[in-house]
């Protein structure tokens, strides 16, 4: 390690170690540095005017001026200055030092005369006062740099007194930084902090008072508030989470910080602040990424992503872009989604910096269910990894058209391995569903299914790895009840909710497409990877949650003037009250502490070779009953409920589990 690299660890370790220091001995530590500079302040005013090193004539003279410096700290402790947070101290922090230092020196002053004490000019008392102020703001100024790790300075603009009050939760830098944005010029004014930290209460952080959670309904009735701001970090989500839960239920409107990056890099501005929305309350606490597996598959790679346009896919590729990978090739059905992403990729290559390296992005219109045009894409962009996001995945949709869903979630799944295998393509992940286990409709089934396919492919050996990762409903994607809910709401309701117990897991799209790329680079071969999804949330309780968010009340039975009612419509052909993630319980941990590693039963390669041949010819002659049967026989738990075609209920006994093998 280089001595400044040493340096800069040394100097971060102090940091640590102060900052992580009770309030009482930071203050104490504060008095005896303030004493001791003083002290110096007052000793190079009288070396100054005697031309040589002081030393007291006497013990009376020696109180005395002893008595300047303490006199100063006296009034630095009853004017409140240590209840300010030094780095963050502003403008109002330094005049009230300039202040305090000349209203000791006057009360030194007259100590002095009264004592009768000769020996001390009246230029050394007026030299100590200029001493002592460039000396406390200085140390304070110094010890703000020191102490402030994300470099962020206080603009120190006074301010207007015809601006909106409002309170700022979050006394961090986040705060800061926020208070420094409003300061600057906009038609707010932060009359308070509020701040779960308790060694922040009742300190002054840049001029503004911190205050306690429970001192919001008082701070808000004495100051007329209208809006809180949030301003907590992101790897504070799960304290930020429950804390805009609690704001919901007070008279005010609840604005937050949408990005922590915009913060930091000092690109935020007022008109950043947004509304409160879902995804914040159903957040959690981010896991840090671990970049040895983000890049492990995927830097200078030539990468495939099917159904590029769609939620997962889009997401995909957008972090797939961060890990420098020697090329992209998007692959969608739809013209339009192809061409919102492609074009959106190009323009991100565009603005990376002239040392970046650009990979080549390559748009494809198609489907996986084209053989020869899946071989051309794969073989013709020397393609090496494949992340398989194309399905159709509405349930009710699949439900009505099964054919459709079949061919494409299953067969599709089919034909891209059987091309990739054949090209000697060296990964290739799987994008599934936690509808995959112990399905009760054909989406699921079809999942499930294409789980199948590559599980068996894994069996077959070969330079391919087949993976596959599992997880539930990602938050505003295209079928997501989120999306679904907030226009509902715009239209002035009734919000429709299929059953009141129904229950689901969520996970932002985002975090999804993190792990997805974290999961493929583990994988060995016919793994199951499941993803974490966190807590499951009653729908119900959503929707609600959802109306109150945009301002209205709940129409019900105890509130007949609400706004909006909620409208209870019955489960739909197929759905669940509650999914799963896993068809077995035989789980194992991985390299990542949100993803898991399922070992579970598959189909031996020739045994679903035939039936998925009996599925292809049952397709063709629209035997319904015949392609249930299939599924019946291949998908294990797999229940057909509310087929479409009511010729396939018949089976729904029949059933019998054909001979499994554990890889």
């Amino acid at each position: 390690m280089s001595e400044g690299a040493e340096l800069r660890a040394d100097g971060g370790a102090w940091r640590a170690r102060l900052l992580g220091l009770t309030r009482f001995n930071k203050r104490v530590i504060l008095v005896t540095f303030d004493f001791v500079l003083l002290t110096l302040a007052l000793w190079i005013a009288l070396s100054i005017r005697y031309n040589t090193a002081f030393v007291p004539f006497d013990w009376m003279m020696a109180v005395i001026l002893i008595c300047g410096p303490a006199i100063t700290v006296a009034t630095f402790g009853a004017s409140g200055l240590y209840r300010f947070v030094t780095r963050y101290l502003g403008y109002r922090g330094h005049t009230r030092i300039i202040g305090c230092i000349w209203l000791s020196v006057l009360i030194w002053s007259l100590v002095v005369f009264m004592s009768g004490q000769l020996g001390v000019p009246r230029s050394v008392i007026l030299g100590y006062g200029v001493l002592a102020t460039l000396l406390i703001a200085g140390s304070r100024e110094v010890a703000a740099m020191f102490l402030e790790s994300a470099g962020i300075r206080i603009a120190d603009l006074p301010l207007s007194v015809d601006r909106k009050p409002v309170i700022i939760f979050g006394a961090g830098q986040l705060g800061v930084q926020l208070l420094d944005v409003l300061r600057r010029g906009n038609n707010r004014n932060a009359v308070a902090f509020v701040d779960v930290e308790p060694s922040l209460w009742r300190q002054y952080v840049a001029g503004v008072k911190v205050h306690p959670p429970e001192r919001l309904t008082q701070l808000i009735d004495r100051h007329q508030v209208k809006e809180i701001l949030v301003a907590l970090p992101d790897e504070k989500r799960r304290e930020r989470r429950r804390i805009l839960k609690d704001l919901q239920a007070l008279p005010v409107d609840v604005l937050i910080l949408p990005a922590v990056e915009d913060v930091t890099s000092g690109r935020v501005n007022v008109t950043d602040l947004r509304p409160v929305e879902v995804n914040d309350l159903l957040g959690r606490d981010k896991v840090p990424a671990d970049v040895g597996l983000l890049t492990r598959k995927t830097r200078g790679k030539s990468i495939l992503v099917t159904g590029a346009g769609g939620s997962i896919g889009s997401e995909l590729v957008r972090q797939l872009l961060r890990n420098v990978p020697r090329r992209i090739v998007l692959m969608d059905i739809s013209e339009v989604a192809l061409y919102q992403i492609e074009d959106e990729i190009s323009e991100a290559v565009r603005a990376l910096g002239p040392d970046a390296q650009r990979p080549e992005i390559i748009g494809i219109l198609g489907s996986v269910l084209d053989q020869a045009q899946l071989r051309e894409a794969i073989v013709g962009n020397s393609i090496e990894v494949i992340y398989h996001a194309a399905a159709y995945k509405h349930v009710p949709i699949v439900e009505q058209n099964p054919i459709y869903g079949l061919r494409n979630n299953s067969l599709g799944t089919a034909v891209l391995v059987e091309v990739a295998r054949a090209a000697g393509v060296e990964l290739v992940v799987l994008i599934s569903t936690d509808k995959a286990v112990r399905p009760t409709n054909v989406m699921g089934a079809s999942k499930r299914l294409a789980e199948l396919v590559l599980q068996a492919a894994a069996t077959n050996g070969g330079p391919t790895i087949f993976t596959m990762v599992r997880f539930g409903n990602v938050l505003d994607s295209s079928g997501s009840v989120v999306k679904k809910f907030r226009r509902q709401i715009r239209a002035g309701g009734p919000v429709t909710v299929t059953h009141p117990d129904i229950i689901r897991y969520f996970m932002s799209i985002p975090e999804a497409a993190e792990l997805v790329i974290q999961a493929g680079a583990m994988a060995k071969g016919g793994d199951v990877f499941v993803l974490d999804m966190g807590e499951p949330v009653r729908i119900d309780d959503l929707a609600r949650l959802m109306v109150r968010l945009s301002g209205f009340e709940v129409r019900s039975a105890e509130n007949p003037d609400g706004d909006i009612a909620i409208a209870y419509t019955g489960l739909r052909s197929g759905e669940k009250l509650f999914e799963e993630l896993l068809i077995g319980a035989n789980t194992k941990v991985t390299e990542h502490p949100r993803i898991w590693r399922s070992d579970e039963p598959f189909l031996p390669p020739e045994e679903l070779e035939k039936e998925l041949a009996i599925l292809k010819a049952a397709m063709e002659e629209r035997d319904f009953a015949a392609m249930h049967a299939v599924l019946l026989r291949t998908v294990e738990g797999y229940v057909a409920k509310g087929a479409a075609n009511p010729a396939a209920d018949e089976h729904a006994v029949a059933w019998t589990p054909p001979s499994r093998t554990l890889h």
